[in-house]
């Protein structure tokens, strides 16, 4: 096995939730399993993070996570119980015991490709995230999803000065894809950051969200941010997509093209 090695690049899915807005398609199996032009979601994710550089995969399941470990033996899984009653930021910490190295993390109803992976992991920066620089032509044909909407990001100076939903569209350099690299240092200080903050938050309102269980990773990132710490990026124009909808489902069809 490669898991000792200090070599192995990480990648932990978070793919516990059910994607109620996908329905029929997600009745009796995972959003991930969601087909785009004959390939499971996940299927084009493991390729890209593989691609990447990313050669062990973790993934934190929820709903209907025995279908999950049915078709992908060779994942590693960590199960988050209570995915009904939080959100993606507690999701990913239910793999926190294999955050004791490098890793790449990514949402699990998107499209993306190996080359922002291949930027994220070769980046220098202890945090880093992956940006859409094209983000306004991904939203033009989404009806169902407005770009306020959006987990925009304001970058400068190769850093990522701002992660918010409410940036003004104008003033956005792009959109944040869901995927995002921490080095040892990153992770362990991305750790100890959640630890402080979950004592002082849990059961509590905790920046946009109505309670610390049900924030979004983008709400500790920019919190981290204001506390001062670094945040690179790597960049892709385009080639990202984001499958929230029926409607996303059937654009990816024809508009993604790898």
């Amino acid at each position: 096995m490669l898991r000792h090695s200090p070599h192995v690049m990480r990648a932990i899915i978070i793919g516990a939730g059910r994607g109620s807005r996908l329905m029929p398609t997600t009745e009796d199996a995972p959003k991930c399993f969601a087909e785009i032009q004959g390939k499971r979601i996940l299927d084009w994710t493991v390729e890209a993070l593989r691609g990447g550089g990313c050669t062990e995969i973790v993934f934190i399941g929820g709903y209907r996570i025995d279908s999950v470990q049915r078709e992908y033996p060779d994942f590693i899984f960590r199960e988050n119980r209570d995915w009904p009653d939080n959100n993606i930021l507690v999701s990913l910490m239910c793999a926190e015991d294999l955050m004791d190295r490098p890793f790449v993390t990514s949402y699990s109803d998107i499209l993306f490709t190996k080359d922002v992976v291949r930027g994220l992991v070769e980046s220098k920066d202890e945090l880093a995230l992956g940006v859409d620089t094209d983000w306004r032509e991904h939203y033009k044909p989404r009806t169902q999803h407005p770009p306020h909407d959006a987990e925009k990001v304001i970058t400068r100076g190769g850093r990522v000065e701002r992660v918010y939903r409410t940036i003004p569209y104008d003033e956005a350099t792009g959109e944040f894809i869901g995927v995002a690299k921490f080095d040892a240092e990153g992770a362990a200080r991305f750790r100890h950051f959640y630890h402080r903050r979950k004592a002082e938050f849990w059961d509590r309102p905790y920046r946009e969200a109505a309670i610390f269980q049900k924030a979004y990773l983008i709400h500790m990132f920019q919190d981290m941010i204001e506390q001062g710490m670094s945040f690179g990026h790597a960049d892709t124009p385009g080639n990202y997509r984001e499958i929230d909808t029926q409607e996303d489902m059937n654009l990816a069809q024809t508009l993604w093209k790898p």
